[in-house]
């Protein structure tokens, strides 16, 4: 009887996954306009100057049905100045015990929504985790030869859908580090500039509350 369990439970996990692997994304992009119907029924207005790049959705890590949408914004030679990453995310159903436990003092409101906010600064040639969700948009970012700086800084904005916990709206912002002047290494904890990162990180969340415009709709019936 236990091993029929675990093998029914085994068979539910994987059909889930294999559904939503072949699932395409379901928002739709216009533009520099995300429309999303659902979880959260919103539309996120990003610059004008943003070139969309593409869309990704597969199951990240067996535990998680992920939706990114990638734009950015470069020069000339396709050297990224500025990232918007935007991801729908949502634990599957065969992971009831599963939530999202973010746990940032710092929170940030566009469009009326709440948002867990972290910042960071990251080289280029910082290895990637295999199967993570950088590595997906890094792949999108290649496919459409666009060129990541020697060193960027982000702001990662998470809006919680509910009191469970397992549907998230994840939206990050990048720029190249280049015109601040320092690098990575300046910024980063024990760097000869690290007491200059609150000011320069409080200034890139600006930045992205400005640049980011979130509508909340109605959402559609399923």
């Amino acid at each position: 009887m236990h091993r029929q369990i675990l093998i029914a439970m085994f068979h539910g996990a994987f059909i889930c996954t294999w559904l939503v692997a072949q699932s395409a994304p379901e928002r739709k992009v216009e533009g520099s306009l995300i429309i999303s119907k659902r979880d959260p029924a919103v539309e996120i207005q990003l610059p004008k100057s943003a070139d969309y790049i593409g869309a990704d959705r597969w199951v990240l890590y067996d535990i998680a049905d992920c939706e990114l949408h990638a734009f950015v914004e470069a020069d000339a030679q396709h050297n990224v100045q500025r990232l918007y990453w935007v991801q729908f995310e949502g634990y599957v159903s065969t992971r009831p015990e599963l939530k999202h436990t973010y746990d940032s003092p710092l929170h940030a409101q566009i469009g009326g929504l709440d948002f867990y906010v972290d910042t960071w600064v990251r080289a280029g040639k910082e290895e990637t985790t295999s199967g993570s969700d950088r590595e997906h948009i890094e792949a999108l970012i290649r496919a459409h030869r666009y060129k990541m700086p020697a060193g960027m800084m982000y702001v990662r904005l998470v809006h919680l859908l509910d009191e469970a916990k397992r549907k998230e709206l994840m939206i990050i912002y990048g720029e190249d580090l280049a015109p601040t002047g320092f690098s990575v290494v300046d910024l980063n904890q024990g760097g000869r500039s690290q007491d200059r990162w609150p000011q320069i990180a409080k200034s890139l969340v600006e930045r992205a509350q400005q640049k980011i415009v979130i509508r909340e709709t109605r959402p559609s019936k399923q």
